[in-house]
């Protein structure tokens, strides 16, 4: 057991050797020495206890006393080798820190993400809201509920990703990578009743072979509007208001008869070719340019959550949102959007 005489020279000693430091891993041992858990301080004043109440108030004082002037030391030590330090890292690199630091590199959305939004705030603006739902979905609500038939060629095996299949033939149960957004409808209208006015930004996943047009997995903005009186020319004037909107307001669409499972009747939308204006030219061919496909809403898939035909109608349509950014901002190959091209991103 240390006396007050003793803790006094363990304290000369300790000051003596934080005083010759000469680094700050030199300094923390001693810390560690004096001051850690089973430092020389510590451990007397865990001792205290089997004195008598006279000799621990006295050694107490004295021990406490002691800590508190080694860690004020052992601060003022630690402060003037981190200035030497400092001093002397200056000194080698040869650093002078009075110019200017270097300006941060702010970065920019990629043009997916910034091509989404735009398409996201028109039909916010029209009163839509957005609606999201599971990138890994069931057959059910991918196709079954969406009318699409067994034997459709989308719901074989070398057409989409299936995670888990129960048989050759499909299944509600089965598990696979949504094709497209459209299961995100489905999932809403079981939710709630009409009306119904909503988009559907989010990734596909298909199993298509990477060329300058495919990839196997892409972006789309599906969108549904669903409620009392909703015809064919609802749809036309919604997706010519877009059109102005996101392309210009000098640009016209064309309907094309089309077919798809969950609409009836269905049209694969044209926009007007931004250089030649519908004339024809040697980027668009005949003088428009594909952007998406739309219809109203098959009265089976009304009746597959829970709508009466009767009394409500809707229209749906969706766009690639790869391929509206290549039509607006002339990307020639949509591996372009996937390369990390540090290049091709600070162009947007």
């Amino acid at each position: 057991m240390a006396s007050r005489m003793g803790l006094e020279i363990m304290y000369e000693e300790a000051k003596d050797a934080i005083e010759k430091a000469s680094d700050l891993r030199e300094l923390d041992q001693i810390r560690i020495e004096y001051l850690g858990k089973k430092g020389k301080i510590t451990s007397v004043l865990k001792s205290l206890g089997k004195l008598s109440p006279e000799e621990r108030k006295e050694i107490g004082l004295v021990a406490n006393k002691v800590r508190q002037n080694l860690e004020t030391d052992i601060a003022e030590k630690q402060e003037e080798l981190s200035r030497l330090e400092i001093e002397r890292r200056l000194a080698l690199e040869s650093v002078d820190i009075t110019l200017p630091g270097r300006q941060p590199v702010f970065g920019n959305r990629h043009l997916i993400a910034k091509v989404i939004q735009d398409i996201t705030n028109i039909f916010i603006g029209l009163g839509y809201k957005i609606a999201e739902g599971p990138e890994i979905e069931l057959d059910y609500y991918n196709f079954k509920a969406l009318n699409t038939p067994a034997d459709h060629p989308a719901r074989s095996l070398q057409d989409t990703f299936y995670i888990k299949r129960e048989s050759i033939h499909p299944s509600d149960n089965d598990i696979l990578l949504r094709t497209h957004t459209s299961p995100v409808q489905i999932r809403v209208m079981k939710k709630q009743g009409p009306p119904v006015y909503i988009i559907a930004p989010g990734k596909a996943f298909r199993r298509d072979v990477p060329d300058p047009t495919h990839s196997p997995m892409f972006h789309q903005v599906e969108g549904l509007a669903v409620d009392k009186g909703i015809t064919f020319g609802d749809l036309k004037g919604t997706l010519e208001e877009f059109t102005r909107q996101m392309f210009g307001k000098d640009r016209q669409i064309r309907l094309r008869p089309h077919f798809f499972p969950f609409t009836e009747p269905s049209a694969e939308v044209d926009v007007s070719c931004a250089v030649c204006r519908g004339a024809g030219c040697r980027i668009c061919g005949t003088g428009w340019l594909e952007i998406l496909g739309a219809g109203m809403v098959d009265p089976n898939v009304l009746m597959e959550v829970g709508y009466n035909p009767e009394e409500v109608s809707g229209f749906a349509f969706g766009m690639g949102v790869e391929r509206i950014a290549m039509l607006m901002y002339g990307v020639p190959d949509i591996r372009m959007f996937f390369d990390n091209d540090m290049r091709f991103v600070k162009q947007f």
